[in-house]
């Protein structure tokens, strides 16, 4: 289990490394973030979903980009859910981002890049955390980089991405906004039609997707 970060504090972690991310050491003026109540509408971030968006049955994954449990779930589980559930229209997923640390934030950026893009980018970070999350914050800036080329996009866009400051601000406000009503505060955290669930074993997760389906 994770402390969840307020939206100013992480916001403002996150902020601190823009400097890094063009490969400057000046850095440039710190955004002003605001708290949760007065941030833009977190109702514009887009949710990543796959699967059949009329199922009656939806899951949905709390997961933070540098958690490992999420990279064993995503490299495991999640592959067989979706090639039984996901891929044959069974059911919807979405797949939600949490903050934790601005390195997970900073994923989310470069994975929100291009929305066509987003599961497989996803794939990649999760694919070796330790490959690009350690580390001083411009070697992390320009781990991202790297993935954001292995994915197609251009070191233009990715920096573009990454520095977007009214960005970071709607999904950590998105971000605090989700984990408030779901009641999330750990991940991989998992709500299926409305229900929350832990992290749990292929077999444990069809029981229950089974049992939604044929309700």
């Amino acid at each position: 289990m994770k402390r969840i970060l307020t939206l100013t504090a992480l916001a403002a972690v996150a902020a601190a490394g823009i400097g890094t991310w063009n490969g400057q050491s000046s850095q440039p003026a710190m955004p002003s973030f605001v708290g949760a109540a007065q941030a833009a509408d977190s109702s514009e971030v887009m949710e990543m979903s796959l699967g059949n968006p009329d199922s009656k049955v939806e899951m949905v994954e709390y997961a933070s980009f540098t958690c490992g449990h999420c990279s064993t779930f995503n490299n495991s589980v999640f592959k067989q859910i979706k090639k039984d559930y996901i891929d044959t229209g069974k059911i919807k997923f979405t797949h939600r981002d949490v903050y934790f640390d601005r390195y997970g934030l900073w994923a989310s950026m470069l994975a929100r890049c291009d929305s066509m893009r987003y599961f497989g980018v996803k794939d990649i970070l999760f694919d070796d955390i330790g490959a690009w999350a350690q580390g001083e914050p411009a070697q992390i800036a320009d781990n991202l980089r790297k993935i954001g080329r292995q994915a197609g996009l251009a070191d233009e866009t990715v920096n573009a991405c990454l520095q977007d400051a009214d960005m970071a601000q709607d999904l950590v406000a998105w971000w605090e906004a989700n984990a408030e009503k779901d009641g999330i505060n750990a991940t991989p955290s998992f709500i299926i039609n409305g229900e929350k669930y832990s992290n749990m074993s292929y077999a444990e997760f069809a029981e229950i997707l089974d049992k939604k389906l044929a309700e």
